[in-house]
């Protein structure tokens, strides 16, 4: 079984492999679903595959961003000049970059990231059969899940064994999105999971303008790390390909200490096994992580996986400044650390009114008013604090030393390969040939099209303008989890209606039938976002249920869902959880026989026009009809989606960020929905909205109150009225 260990610098793909990993992956520069400080150059990889191979070792490079339509162009150039290296495998999460390996670069093997949400053998057998060498499976899997998968589908698979978790389950989580446009699928995420909240009153109000911290703890999704070392030996057993190790932002301590407790556990002998994992429990305490659990290995509801009343800050905790003070251009903190600091070492300042976190190198330090080098633990010291917070005066500041400083004693053992790489990719550009420029041309938006924008018509409605016809610029379907408003007359009059297939809705699918009559085309059924195997054979039943009472439209959560439809005559619709936000990825949907799919809710104004405009063009190309393109423009969408139900959580009960953010937890059949207590809206931008190509807009009203007033409300957000604003999600920022 191959050990895998994260590489995001030079220094740390050296110490990896000397470690003892048996391959190491890296981040492919711009596509990498890691926000690092410095992207590794082009030679730098070339470098670093070809030093890896000289030991019989593999590199994987990650490829796994969320890939926009501008992005498109630059990708045939990276994957042209890097195949004459030959990574080992390229790791992706977008259906556009399955689309351009597989027909463009087909001596490039691919592997699923775990961001594409494998958690079923249906979702396996899928991206093999879309041409995945091998599937990174969701962490959200036990042990005896994986096993079942493995014995079902006949590709390579690799299981995170150690690292950070995320509470959404991969692919899913829009939280730090939501928040201020920086998408956790494109390896720019805040990490809202990390910070603390407080439960509102009853009710959802606050009293004396404060929540209440009452109730259930504090941090209410901060996982702990993953340690996976009692699971080794049963994944091996299963006959898992290979185990990985999370951690491309660790440093060099923290993943060679690692490394090494993996590789023991892996060469142990069976009656050694034991003494090499206690071994391995020492080695991770020494790398500083944070505190860690079993995840979800041995249970499906890990109720260790979180810990409430801890900040899942990563590293020792050293204790708490007593005094924070500015003198002159400096900013200094008094603090008695529980544990030894050197200058060198790499700090991390945690604000705890606010949630917020900054990383720094320590490079002074002092006792009384003497410089120096180090200082034993229980010492009261006085340390240099980062320039640009000088907010750290103002509440109360928790130190954590998250690595010891050292420097890489071998610096130059790349220079020479760095050379060779370097000239060797200055010849490949000069060889660009016209296959290679055509299909970047391909991947090009035409310039002679605009940014979407039709000047012809206003950028959006005119509120407190009613139209007198009610007329809309695009079809509008109804998604909503109350079978009162599929039955009932409404103000506004929807072309299609969405309801989930679960128990409650399928009780009242004959009422359902007969309000509609003839109309049933009109109810589309959809699929949750994350169905695990367990779920595969009562979905089908339900399937089956809804075809005999005559339904005929489905929505798939996950584009591995068509197979629940093997051998039926449907119509198939896509979700916005399939994350489409570029043209190739479109155009791979529709071949999977979408005759309509939402595209990412989370993109921004910019880039849902060049989307469309690409796709169009494609369809243009290729003479032939496109798939119909929606929107959800209304709605609070699941922020989180989980599997995990913590003992902490309050269902239905409001709780409040730092920042006065209000959000809820529900509970729908087996997953766990974090959702905002406001919704987005895009209701005024629908002229704006045809004019860039979109075909419908779903307006979702599920998790969300609607009683008279509140439909009378959307009724009149709908059809253009003057109401107060609600946020445009990232429609009017920018998507980073």
């Amino acid at each position: 079984m191959e050990l895998l260990a994260p590489a995001g610098t030079v220094e740390t793909f050296h110490t990896a492999l000397h470690a003892g990993a048996d391959a190491v992956y890296i981040g492919a520069p711009g596509l990498n679903a890691r926000n690092l400080a410095r992207d590794l150059t082009l030679a730098e990889i070339g470098a670093m595959i070809e030093y890896a191979h000289g030991l019989g070792k593999r590199v994987y490079l990650a490829a796994n961003s969320l890939i926009l339509e501008k992005d498109l162009p630059s990708l045939a150039e990276t994957f042209f000049l890097l195949q004459d290296f030959q990574p080992d495998g390229i790791i992706v999460q977008d259906l556009a970059l399955v689309n351009l390996l597989r027909n463009h670069f087909p001596q490039l093997s691919i592997h699923a990231s775990t961001l594409m949400g494998c958690s079923s053998s249906d979702g396996a057998a899928t991206l093999s059969a879309m041409g995945c060498d091998r599937v990174v499976l969701a962490r959200e899997l036990t042990l005896k899940e994986i096993a079942a998968l493995a014995s079902r589908v006949n590709v390579e698979l690799e299981v995170f064994v150690h690292g950070a978790m995320c509470y959404s389950s991969s692919g899913l989580c829009l939280f730090s999105s939501f928040l201020g446009g920086k998408s956790g699928l494109r390896g720019r995420c805040v990490q809202p999971c990390r910070r603390g909240y407080s439960w509102a009153g009853r009710g959802g109000g606050q009293k004396g303008g404060k929540a209440s911290s009452s109730g259930g703890g504090k941090y209410l999704f901060s996982m702990n790390d993953l340690e996976g070392f009692e699971a080794v030996a049963q994944l091996k057993r299963a006959g898992v390909t290979s185990v990985k190790i999370e951690g491309r932002l660790r440093s060099a301590n923290y993943i060679g200490k690692i490394v090494e407790a993996y590789r023991g556990v892996l060469d142990a002998a069976e009656e050694e096994e034991q003494q090499a994992i206690a071994r391995a429990v020492v080695l991770a305490e020494e790398a500083m992580g944070r505190r860690t659990s079993t995840g979800y290995f041995f249970s499906p509801q890990p109720q260790d996986a979180v810990s409430a009343h801890h900040s899942g800050n990563m590293g020792l905790h050293l204790g708490s400044f007593s005094q924070i003070a500015s003198t002159g251009k400096c900013l200094e903190g008094t603090i008695v650390p529980k544990y030894p600091l050197n200058r060198g070492d790499r700090l991390r300042l945690h604000v705890e009114s606010t949630g917020e976190r900054q990383g720094f190198t320590l490079h002074k330090l002092w006792t009384g008013n003497e410089p120096v080098e180090s200082a034993a633990a229980g010492t009261a010291v006085r340390l240099g604090l980062p320039k640009d917070q000088q907010g750290l005066q103002k509440g109360q500041v928790e130190l954590y030393k998250v690595d010891e400083g050292a420097g890489f004693a071998d610096k130059g053992y790349l220079d020479a390969l760095l050379a060779g790489a370097k000239k060797k990719l200055d010849h490949l550009r000069t060889r660009e040939n016209t296959g290679l420029r055509n299909l970047k041309k391909s991947m090009t938006v035409p310039k002679s099209v605009d940014s979407g924008k039709d000047e012809s018509a206003p950028a959006a409605r005119q509120r407190g303008k009613k139209k007198a016809s009610f007329s809309l610029p695009l079809k509008l379907w109804l998604r909503t989890d109350s079978a009162k408003l599929v039955t009932s007359r409404l103000p506004f009059l929807p072309e299609m209606y969405i309801i989930d297939i679960d128990k409650r809705m399928l009780s009242q699918s004959t009422l359902i039938r007969k309000s509609l009559g003839k109309r049933c085309r009109q109810l589309i059924w959809a699929l949750p976002s994350v169905l695990f195997d367990k779920d595969l054979g009562r979905y089908r039943k339900r399937i089956r249920q809804l075809i005999r009472s005559g339904f005929k439209d489905f929505q798939l959560g996950h584009i591995s869902q068509k197979q629940l439809f093997a051998g039926e005559k449907v119509r198939l619709y896509g979700d916005y959880t399939l994350n489409l936000a570029n043209s190739r990825a479109m155009m791979t949907a529709e071949s999977f026989g979408l005759g309509a799919t939402q595209v990412a809710v989370e993109l921004d104004r910019e880039a849902f026009a060049s989307m469309l405009q690409g796709y169009t063009a494609a369809a243009a190309l290729g003479k032939k009809q496109k798939m119909k393109v929606g929107l959800t423009v209304y709605g609070a969408p699941a922020l989180f989606t989980s599997r995990l139900g913590s003992k902490h959580f309050q269902y239905d009960r409001t709780f409040v960020s730092p920042k006065g953010e209000k959000f809820a937890i529900a509970k729908r059949e087996g997953l766990v929905l974090t959702v905002p207590q406001k919704p987005f809206s895009l209701l005024a931008y629908l002229e704006e909205l045809a004019a860039m190509g979109f075909d419908f807009v779903v307006v979702d009203t599920r998790y969300m109150r609607m009683g008279q007033k509140n439909i009378e409300e959307l009724a009149r957000r709908i059809s253009g009225g003057k109401l107060y604003k609600l946020p445009t999600f990232n429609y009017m920022g920018k998507l980073q």
